[in-house]
């Protein structure tokens, strides 16, 4: 628990160092209009912008892997090639006491929130939610998560993947959406919202909107490399469109977890690793 609460807050201080606090969302700026006894005396003017970011703000990509051991990678000794993993470790801080609960929810939600599972409705997988505290499956209005925390700053936010937080009782075309990613800090999500799915015809969302895959499985789809496409695209749009806004991108991929699909190639490159 106490690394998972380390992690939350080293990316809050990465992002907001040096910032003076604040309660969010910061109130409007005051108006520099002048307001006459008529048109002709009265000045328009716009309330300058708010900075609060520095200019060297970093822009962060959190990746949650999913039912990966911390020795699969051989990044830390294990068995599985993971070069851009290596890659990312060597050149940052790795941490070896990162604490989950065993279960996708619960530590999702604490990673996201910075709190302890039981403190926040999420003691259990959403689809097993009860009436019991802290097991109702629903991230109060009290918590923020580090996204919405980090939009209130300025970032773009956005969630790739799995998401596995939003109440059964909720997934409806008519919502409530207060409970999807993006009503909990996301600008933009794209992924799926239970606990797994097929990677060849996923069951996927673009906000709160149900979609289909953009190809099919036999033109050689598969999320990850989906996830991935869409990533690059949002952090192209960014830069293209808002570069003094940076980006927050919580990546989160289900390719380890259940139901275990993986394209031919890449099993072949491990056969008999495992006999």
């Amino acid at each position: 628990m106490a690394s998972r609460l380390a992690l939350s807050a080293l990316l809050l201080r990465l992002a907001l160092a040096q910032l003076p606090p604040a309660d969010l969302p910061f109130p409007p700026m005051p108006s520099e209009s002048v307001i006459g006894t008529s048109l002709k005396d009265s000045v328009n003017s716009w309330p300058k912008k708010r900075h609060p970011l520095r200019k060297d703000a970093p822009n962060i990509v959190l990746i949650m892997n999913d039912d990966a051991g911390f020795g699969s990678m051989d990044t830390f000794g294990g068995p599985i090639h993971t070069p851009s993993f290596t890659r990312v470790a060597k050149s940052g801080i790795s941490y070896n006491r990162f604490h989950t609960t065993a279960i996708c929810s619960p530590t999702r939600a604490s990673l996201l929130t910075g709190r302890n599972s039981h403190h926040i409705g999420a003691g259990q997988i959403t689809e097993l939610a009860a009436g019991f505290p802290g097991y109702d499956g629903r991230i109060p209005k009290s918590v923020a998560t580090v996204a919405k925390v980090l939009q209130g700053y300025g970032y773009d936010t956005a969630a790739f993947g799995k998401w596995h937080n939003t109440p059964v009782t909720d997934l409806f075309r008519t919502g409530p959406f207060d409970q999807y990613p993006t009503g909990l800090g996301f600008s933009y999500f794209y992924g799926f919202l239970a606990g797994e799915t097929s990677q060849y015809e996923p069951r996927l969302y673009e906000n709160t909107n149900p979609i289909e895959p953009p190809y099919k499985p036999e033109e050689g789809y598969h999320l990850t490399e989906d996830m991935a496409n869409q990533a690059v695209k949002f952090i192209r749009t960014n830069r293209a469109l808002t570069p003094d806004r940076p980006f927050f991108i919580y990546f989160a991929p289900g390719g380890t977890h259940g139901p275990h699909h993986v394209h031919k190639e890449w099993a072949e490159k491990y056969k008999g690793k495992f006999d």
